[in-house]
């Protein structure tokens, strides 16, 4: 099987350069294959992930930019830049100078609208672990907040984890439409062999919208109960 929904983590070089390239399937669903490598055929019809407990589904937000996503069984909270097709349909990565940084593809979903929104980052950098590093030990219940300029909240849970070799990549699953509001965090994975291209497949969490809040407030005080 392509898909583990639990892995070894491989032994690779120290840091190596990721693959800095995606591209476009040409789709009815205009899934989106990120970083070099992913596959153009796809199956007529596409599986529901597997493993974890399903999260209740929260209603559809407006559209609203998302500059910010939180991870915090992970520790991340990296911001978000805009991601958009260069002119050979390729999707933009994030700077790899900048390890804590993440990505959206601006011109798909947003993150809490009908739909599958997608955020990318690097697993490492060559100077060292990056936003991603540890996203394939997320675990299902785990949860994802996608900060946005409305300043509102789009809160995740995390129903699946699961690595797909490059060569055997379930495009229309991962990016394929949705009625609900989902999110697609994804990073590179598998062993890194440079001969071949670098690694080998790409580690994938599927998400759900669970609900769609302000944020807590930082106003000292704000929120301290007082004494009757």
């Amino acid at each position: 099987m392509s898909a583990r929904t639990q892995r070894e983590r491989p032994s690779r070089r120290p840091f190596p350069r990721l693959i800095a390239a995606a591209g476009l399937v040409p789709a009815a669903a205009a899934a989106l294959v990120l970083l070099l490598g992913s596959p153009l055929a796809e199956p007529r019809t596409p599986d529901a992930p597997r493993s974890g407990a399903a999260a209740s589904p929260a209603k559809p937000t407006a559209t609203a930019r998302p500059v910010r996503v939180d991870i915090p069984g992970l520790g991340v909270s990296a911001p978000l830049v805009d991601l958009t097709l260069d002119s050979r349909g390729k999707l933009g990565v994030p700077d790899p100078a900048e390890r804590n940084l993440a990505g959206w593809y601006r011109d798909g979903v947003t993150p809490g609208s009908p739909g599958t929104a997608i955020v990318v980052a690097h697993v490492d950098t060559p100077t060292g672990p990056a936003a991603f590093a540890g996203l394939d030990t997320l675990r299902p219940g785990a949860t994802v907040d996608v900060r946005r300029a409305d300043r509102t909240v789009a809160a995740f849970r995390v129903y699946a984890v699961e690595e797909f070799e490059k060569s055997d990549f379930p495009s229309t699953r991962v990016y394929g439409p949705s009625e609900d509001a989902q999110l697609r965090l994804l990073t590179c994975g598998g062993a890194y062999d440079p001969a071949a291209g670098g690694y080998q497949s790409n580690v994938v969490a599927f998400a759900r919208l669970v609900s769609v809040h302000p944020p807590e407030s930082t106003v000292p005080g704000e929120n301290v109960p007082h004494d009757s």
